[in-house]
């Protein structure tokens, strides 16, 4: 533990990926971290109530993958101690998106690991628990923040305990690792500050799930597959990758009126009429494991925290609480990851000033605002393009939309590209680095001849 404290007690609420790794960054710089988690808490690699989503396909984007490594040195060995699949990013999935099926398959020069989602969060919560001066809470409901008598900032956090039994813990700071944040809402507007504006996007997503047995005959030359419907079609897609336990775990997802349902034969009927054959050929005599789960998401919401003039002293909305992503592209907990080595930062430099708390609110709003940018402009171009999305696409949309499809085209013939885009979609580099003069005249070029 850090000989730098800055305060007594901090306080997480929620212990999904995003709180988890929020209270490993704190517990440096405070006395004691209390995570409050209304859910019961398994004791190996089990789904809980919690996470309704973490019975489909999760991925950790390689920024998210590091991240995590850097807060939990061995992190990587860990994964792979647990049975998590190894793969080649670019080579060991098969990629079937319009126009190339597949994409080039080519290995990128760093490794991904394919798991379960309780699989990654039963490892991180195992090395957050070896902090002695970190407490996870069970079956405790945060109720409502409270202020400090001036209004200005957090006093204390109020909760209901296991047994129902209301309690108040004292707080230096309260992160709001929730999910959707209504802590921080009910706060703000309890001591009259106004809510952040909002950026909506209307996508209207439900998926569908079923987990596999890998037969023991299979022989193709990829370990998972993802492919890719037409937009302009309003056709959905299909995601499979390996897990733990050799086994497959298949998400297929459509957006409004092309929804995979939940019951089985509806389930492979929809694999069936996927745009290709290569996910349905795989599963069909494949032994089903569980039955088929099914998950909706309507919109994804990003609150422009950073926009606000005054911000309570010791409150942190975080992860979900700031922006809610669609889930199909899998960066919600790599963002998340991101943040908690920003906010580990941040308390590193302001260790040794007279008021460490002052300003680490608005500080981490523009470190974060930073990091959701590639993650949210990457899927909302993606979102838009498929006709009924809901909300205000940017003015020059149809110019990004073809500078993305000859973008990709380029990629597709030219590796140092490909491995360029692959490193901004797994958030390893920001989006600004495709805007180099020379690519774009290349990627103009290209478009010049559609």
């Amino acid at each position: 533990m850090s000989s730098t404290l800055i305060g007594k007690q901090a306080v997480v609420v929620g212990a999904g990926m995003a709180g988890l790794a929020a209270a490993r960054a704190l517990a440096d710089y405070f006395e004691h971290v209390v995570v409050l988690e209304r859910d019961t808490l398994p004791l190996d690699a089990s789904h809980r109530s919690g996470t309704p989503q973490s019975r489909h396909v999760h991925g950790l984007l390689g920024g998210g993958q590091g991240a995590l490594g850097d807060l939990f040195p061995g992190f990587e060995h860990d994964l792979a101690a647990a049975g998590a699949v190894l793969l080649r990013v670019g080579l060991d999935v098969r990629i079937e998106t319009p126009g190339y099926d597949p994409f080039p398959r080519r290995d990128l020069g760093w490794i991904a690991y394919s798991m379960s989602r309780p699989l990654i969060e039963s490892i991180v919560r195992e090395r957050v628990e070896r902090h002695p001066n970190i407490t996870i809470c069970q079956r405790c409901r945060a109720r409502f923040v409270v202020p400090t008598s001036d209004g200005a900032g957090v006093a204390a956090i109020h909760f209901e305990n296991g047994d129902g039994k209301s309690e108040t813990l004292p707080a230096d700071l309260v992160v709001d690792a929730s999910g959707r944040g209504n802590l921080t809402s009910a706060f703000l507007e309890s001591v009259g500050l106004r809510q952040p504006e909002e950026t909506v996007i209307g996508v209207d997503i439900g998926y569908a799930t079923a987990v596999f047995a890998i037969p023991d005959d299979h022989t193709a030359d990829w370990k998972g597959v993802r492919t890719v419907g037409l937009a302009s079609q309003r056709r959905g897609g299909g995601l499979m990758l390996p897990l733990e336990g050799d086994r497959w775990m298949l998400t297929l997802g459509g957006r409004r009126g092309d929804k995979p349902s939940g019951d089985w034969a509806g389930f492979m009927a929809y694999a069936q009429k996927l745009r290709t054959p290569t996910i349905y050929d795989a599963v069909e005599r494949a032994e089903r494991l569980d039955e088929v789960a099914r998950f909706g998401f309507p919109a994804s919401v990003c609150r422009h925290f950073e926009q606000l003039e005054a911000f309570p002293r010791g409150l942190l909305p975080f992860g979900d609480a700031i922006c809610r992503f669609n889930p199909i592209y899998g960066q919600g907990m790599s963002v998340a990851a991101q943040e908690a080595c920003l906010l580990h930062q941040l308390l590193r430099k302001r260790a040794e000033t007279a008021d460490p708390l002052a300003g680490l609110a608005s500080a981490f709003f523009t470190g974060a605002g930073a990091l959701i940018d590639t993650p949210w402009t990457l899927a909302a171009v993606a979102d838009f393009a498929f006709p009924g999305t809901d909300g205000q696409r940017p003015e020059d949309f149809e110019d990004r939309l073809a500078f993305g499809k000859a973008l990709n085209q380029l990629a597709a013939s030219d590796p140092a590209v490909h491995k360029l885009t692959a490193e901004v979609q797994h958030l390893l580099k920001p989006r600004g680095v495709l805007r180099d003069p020379d690519l774009v005249e290349r990627v103009k070029a290209l478009a010049a001849q559609a």
